[in-house]
């Protein structure tokens, strides 16, 4: 059985104003519950089984919410910044109300794949060091990226900090002054694709996240743009997540 919450709360936390404006939808007489216009703000309802509708449309509850983004260089992934621009200022106003967060983290310079979402429990499954949840780059890096480092990357490399990563695994895609790489971790360490590269004597230059485990950037999306995830994309997530 679902929990009972008040009508004010949930359609303020859906969009629909303060909970003072709430009341003034209430008081005009444009707020149905299950064909009853409702009295009383704070009458406690079960979103999910209810019919709500505000002046004869029916409102849909939805407790979480699940976005794909192709971050831009340039933009934070922070949910708030007093110098730079975040990825949710990126997004729109019937969004922010659920004031979602990101799903780990890109550096600034960094673009690709992010996941913004209000449901903590499936944030902390996916950014859980114990899953290995696999993270798709790709780069291009200056200096010929060789056989050898394909070679050290599947066995873990040593970082500045004398942190020894786990196994990788490089695909070259092109090697020259400047290689063009695809490169698959399973952890999320500080500048970690950076530093991997550093640590055999090579720079990144560019760099873009293109899949979170069996989630995959939607390549149709420009830089900044974002799309709400699908049932079956939110399921991808969910797998990898709670596997072992």
């Amino acid at each position: 059985m679902q929990k009972k919450e008040r009508l004010d709360k949930i359609l303020s936390n859906l969009g629909y104003g303060s909970r003072k404006d709430v009341k003034g939808l209430v008081k005009s007489g444009s707020i149905e519950v299950d064909g009853k216009i409702v009295k009383d703000g704070s009458l406690k309802i079960d979103p999910y089984s209810s019919v709500l509708k505000i002046k004869g449309e029916v409102v849909e509850y939805r407790e979480f919410i699940y976005l794909m983004m192709n971050k831009p260089q340039g933009v934070i992934s922070s949910t708030d910044d007093f110098r730079d621009k975040t990825i949710i200022d990126l997004i729109s106003d019937q969004y922010k109300v659920f004031n979602p967060f990101p799903v780990g983290r890109l550096d600034k310079d960094t673009e690709g794949l992010m996941v913004l979402t209000n449901d903590g429990q499936l944030s902390h499954r996916v950014l859980s060091p114990k899953k290995h949840v696999e993270k798709l780059y790709y780069a291009e890096v200056e200096g010929v990226v060789t056989e050898e480092d394909k070679k050290l990357f599947s066995e873990g490399v040593i970082l500045d900090d004398g942190y020894k990563t786990l196994p990788a695994k490089l695909e070259i895609i092109a090697s020259d002054s400047i290689s063009k790489i695809y490169l698959t971790i399973k952890e999320g360490k500080f500048h970690q694709v950076k530093r991997m590269f550093l640590s055999v004597g090579k720079r990144v230059i560019y760099l873009k996240r293109m899949a979170i485990g069996g989630l995959r950037l939607d390549e149709s999306l420009g830089l900044g743009e974002y799309r709400e995830l699908t049932n079956e994309e939110i399921l991808l997530l969910e797998k990898k997540g709670l596997s072992k």
